[in-house]
């Protein structure tokens, strides 16, 4: 029988306003002392956590703030660390968090469930200004947007300070004025959400509140907007914290989580093995005025190995990518030898954690046509911990057990093959999102079925492989989507687009892709758009075509496609009543 822990018994109050750190903290570190299973339970109540007293650790992230010394140390509200065999649940229990903190981590553990908790953050980090009313009023524009009770804000001249709450310390947690520095706009009469200029504050000529949520802007002109009932959701562009964070653990499991906002970059799986993600809600609270759920993507799978499991979840109103699944490809930058690789991270965002163990096996691809050219496995390495700066954050050093071709600085790229998950995604909910769906890079088995995809902005699904911007590897070499519902994408429902510069049909990037018995609903968009892919079976398909007519698949340096017509599975009109097939080089 597991030990059951109580966090009353260590003082904790659910319902008060009391920091409830501390004894948060204590409650963990009692079960982490235990030898042997351990439930530790929150009762249903709200319980406040301010980052004065948080845990704090020096951490670097993948796609958030790379090395910049201004973010390495992270908040974390909620930290497992080093244990194995916990459950922490509360079912009922809210946790509120306050400043800007991760809302859990799980460091270095195994065999860890996390259930029912309800996160939220007392002031959100995205600001979501609806325009209530707009006209013209003696002979000038004028709009009154409102904000919801959590956004604190003052209005200063013809400016509006956005800000957070102070801290203990007498800091305030956050600011930022006006339009801040990102704005996504949502429509909730379309039910689109989509990335776009900001005119909020363009030719203001004055501000002022009215009444505590409603601030009137008149403009210097006389152009009435036409934006009446849009939301306006303004953030800035700095991931200075993980949302949640899974690292070098396994088997971890996040069952019936509501998150009801992430500050930062969403729930990252870095390094990890086996991390599964299971009828979780990403939406704002109902009836709060808000819209936006998290700062950036929702949930991230970063150089992960085993299995990677998405299922029965909710993503309503992120800023980014709901679901992100990818390695990451590191630069050759040099070649002391021919069994010795110098590689750094190129990209300003991801930097500081190790890629590599001995014994793993790597990949070398020419960037430009993002072919293998070698393969070897790791002896020794010289990294950065992923814990601390004592080692260069940004450059690696790996030594082979093979002979290596010359040459390679430059040109070529590596991505570690052994931390590659299978991947599961299955029955969620995509619904207001601005970007693509789901994206996902990796060569072991991917299913993707039975999802909803909802007026994306951009594709459903998106699968890149990138040497050359994000530098998010690698290749598919089995791809199953099946019984999904693409409805009005505003891109391609499925984007099969590798970033190499040079193509060839007879060295593909992808391989192995199979698209069956889904249900497409589209306007000007195809179903199916691939390049430098290989063996692609699209079959079974529905395709209903709303105004602008356009063919149903496109290809790009492809080859070995199999593509039947003869039926629609009962999903709507067959694919064959519009244009089928697009070759383009």
């Amino acid at each position: 029988m597991p030990t059951l822990f109580d966090v009353t018994d260590f003082g904790v109050l659910p319902g008060s306003h009391v920091d409830a750190a501390p004894g948060v903290r204590a409650a963990l570190r009692a079960a982490g002392d235990v030898a042997g299973p351990v439930v530790l339970r929150f009762p249903p109540g709200d319980y406040h956590l301010w980052p004065d007293d948080a845990q704090r650790r020096e951490l670097y992230v993948s796609n958030t703030v790379g090395d910049d010394p201004r973010h390495s140390v992270k908040a974390i509200a909620l930290l497992v660390e080093a244990t194995d065999d916990l459950v922490i649940s509360g079912e009922g229990a809210r946790l509120v968090l306050h400043g800007l903190q991760t809302t859990f981590a799980v460091i270095d553990s195994r065999r860890v469930r996390v259930e029912g908790l309800e996160f939220d953050f007392a002031v959100p980090t995205v600001v979501d200004a609806t325009v209530a009313d707009a006209g013209v009023a003696a002979g000038r524009a004028y709009r009154l947007i409102r904000v919801p009770a959590a956004t604190l804000f003052s209005v200063e001249g013809a400016s509006i300070r956005w800000h957070g709450e102070t801290l203990a310390s007498g800091a305030v947690a956050w600011s930022g004025r006006d339009a801040l520095e990102y704005t996504q706009i949502h429509d909730p009469v379309r039910g689109r959400t989509s990335r776009g200029p900001n005119p909020l504050f363009d030719r203001v000529r004055s501000i002022r509140p009215v009444g505590e949520r409603d601030v009137r802007i008149d403009y210097e002109h006389a152009e009435e907007p036409a934006d009446l009932g849009l939301v306006y959701s303004m953030r800035s562009t700095t991931r200075d914290h993980p949302g949640g964070l899974v690292l070098d653990s396994s088997d971890v499991t996040l069952s019936r989580l509501r998150f009801r906002f992430l500050h930062g970059f969403g729930v990252v799986a870095q390094t990890s093995r086996d991390v599964s993600v299971e009828g979780c809600e990403f939406q704002t609270p109902p009836d709060s005025g808000r819209h936006s759920a998290g700062f950036a993507d929702f949930v991230q799978f970063s150089g992960c190995s085993g299995e990677a499991v998405v299922r029965d979840c909710l993503f309503d109103g992120p800023h980014d990518d709901p679901i992100n699944i990818h390695g990451t490809y590191l630069r050759v930058t040099g070649q002391p030898d021919r069994r010795t690789l110098e590689l750094d991270y190129p990209h300003p965002e991801t930097a500081g954690f190790p890629q590599f163990s001995p014994g793993d096996r790597i990949e070398l691809v020419d960037r430009a046509t993002l072919q293998a050219i070698a393969s070897a496995t790791v002896r020794t390495v010289r990294q950065p911990s992923g814990r601390a700066h004592d080692q260069p954050l940004r450059t690696i050093v790996v030594t082979v057990d093979a002979e290596l071709p010359d040459d390679l600085a430059g040109r070529t790229a590596v991505e570690n093959v052994t931390r590659t998950p299978t991947v599961r995604i299955a029955r969620n909910i995509f619904r207001n999102v601005p970007t693509r769906g789901v994206l996902v890079t990796t060569r072991r088995a991917v299913l993707i079925e039975e999802n909803r995809f909802e007026r994306t902005g951009m594709a459903g699904i998106y699968v890149s492989c990138d040497a050359d911007e994000w530098w998010e590897s690698g290749p598919v070499r089995d791809l199953t989507i099946r019984g999904n519902e693409f409805i009005e994408p505003g891109g391609p429902a499925i984007f099969l687009d590798p970033t190499n510069t040079r193509s060839d049909p007879g060295h593909p990037v992808h391989s192995g892709v199979v698209v069956e018995e889904n249900r497409f609903v589209l306007d000007g968009v195809p179903a199916l758009d691939a390049k430098s892919t290989d063996g692609i079976r699209f079959r079974n398909n529905g395709i209903v075509r709303l105004g602008r007519q356009t063919p149903d698949i496109v290809l790009r340096s492809c080859s070995d496609v199999g593509v039947e017509v003869d039926g629609d599975a009962g999903r709507g009109k067959p694919a064959g009543d519009f244009p089928l097939l697009l070759e383009a080089d």
